[in-house]
């Protein structure tokens, strides 16, 4: 009975809505929407965001005087500060798109009540329960998967063309910081393709920091002499698709079509569509809805694409095996973290595995996620929580090596 009791507790706080304002429709040429970005177009993360943002204002017909950016806003005070100046300017929603915001996200929801916050990869909006700060995130670990998948074709044709051997088939990895966002991307995409390559290994490196050229091109230099054949990043800049291009090695980036930074290596990048959120959110504050308090778009509802497949540097075949694995993806049949797939330190991972889904400043297990045979990433909470070194990746959590 209690574990039922739990359950149903943690369905409730999934589902659980806020209100939104007053529950008056507003007039869609009295509505104002801010933006706060941790960079500018430059870093690919937050280019997304500003591509999203703006094509939704199109969309619906917003004027450039409906709509504020805020860039370069670091996480501290700033973005308290950016927040308010928002609200000064007759913002009715801001949202934010960087993990570190959201203490000061939820400062300015607290104090600025009758004005909606959103705000991605975050963690506390359900035990905040306030009703006018929201989180948001993406299943992107479909969408990593994807990649890796695209990434093992590629290992495969060039084991085949006899540039390595299979056992030699290493990728590497560029991470900005060891967060659970970060670790569960990179396990789906070595999941992705350890399923067609199932040599593959892979190893990681961290700038930490979510943007640093030169931090990025050294890591990914530095992979590739210890043997990568292949690189990947969740990392925000063009530093690592450079390094490949120079050094002639494939690449699998991250929120941006880098072929026009490596025309003969960048092979595919994943990607979260911020477009329906936006307008979602946009149009409940016009409409005096709700808004979820916690949400996850999947790739089925169009939230998580693939760019363009580099046809000059993918293996034969790849887009049809993409789009086979795709619908197995969206039709539930395939699983990323099914535990059949993978192992912790030789051992499948148990059923009744808990995670760190409700924040707390122990950081403490406490929720079963491993059930029905596979480890339910983004179903408890929309910001990732797969917080876990699987066999096959090295520097997962660099201060254990």
């Amino acid at each position: 009975m209690k574990k039922l009791i739990s359950a149903l507790l943690a369905v409730t706080m999934l589902f659980s809505l806020a209100a939104c304002g007053s529950g008056d429709d507003k007039k869609s040429d009295d509505l104002k929407v801010g933006f706060i970005f941790l960079h500018d177009e430059n870093s690919t993360y937050d280019k997304n965001f500003m591509d999203a943002a703006k094509a939704v204002q199109q969309e619906l017909g917003l004027t450039d005087d409906q709509v504020m950016f805020k860039t370069n806003i670091p996480e501290s005070s700033e973005c308290y500060e950016a927040a308010a100046a928002l609200v000064d300017a007759g913002c009715d929603l801001v949202f934010g798109d960087s993990f570190g915001f959201e203490p000061f996200m939820i400062q300015a929801a607290e104090e600025f009540t009758d004005v909606q916050f959103c705000h991605a990869t975050g963690t506390n909006a359900l035990s905040k329960n306030l009703p006018n700060f929201h989180n948001a995130f993406a299943s992107i670990y479909e969408g990593r998967y994807l990649a890796g998948v695209a990434a093992g074709m590629k290992l495969n044709e060039m084991i085949a063309a006899g540039k390595f051997t299979a056992e030699e088939a290493k990728m590497g990895y560029i991470g900005a910081f060891p967060y659970a966002e970060v670790i569960s991307g990179f396990s789906s995409f070595y999941l992705g393709a350890k399923s067609v390559c199932p040599t593959v290994t892979m190893d990681v490196k961290y700038t930490n920091s979510w943007f640093d050229i030169s931090a990025e091109k050294e890591a990914a230099n530095a992979l590739i002499k210890a043997g990568c054949k292949l690189i990947s990043q969740h990392a925000d800049s063009e530093g690592a698709p450079k390094a490949c291009e120079e050094a002639g090695v494939p690449n699998v980036a991250y929120n941006l079509d880098t072929r026009s930074m490596g025309p003969n290596t960048a092979l595919i990048s994943s990607k979260i569509s911020w477009e329906p959120y936006f307008k979602m959110i946009i149009e409940a504050v016009k409409d005096g809805k709700e808004i979820k308090t916690d949400y996850c778009a999947t790739m089925k509802e169009g939230a998580v694409l693939l760019t363009e497949l580099n046809d000059k540097v993918a293996a034969e075949g790849t887009q049809a095996k993409l789009d086979e694995v795709k619908a197995k993806l969206e039709s539930g049949e395939l699983k990323v973290f099914d535990t059949s797939t993978f192992t912790v330190g030789g051992k499948a991972l148990e059923e009744g595995t808990k995670a760190d889904v409700v924040p707390d400043d122990k950081f403490e297990v406490d929720t079963n996620v491993v059930y029905d045979g596979y480890f339910h990433e983004s179903e408890m909470r929309s910001a990732p929580y797969f917080y876990i070194a699987i066999d096959g990746i090295t520097g997962v959590f660099p201060d254990a090596q």
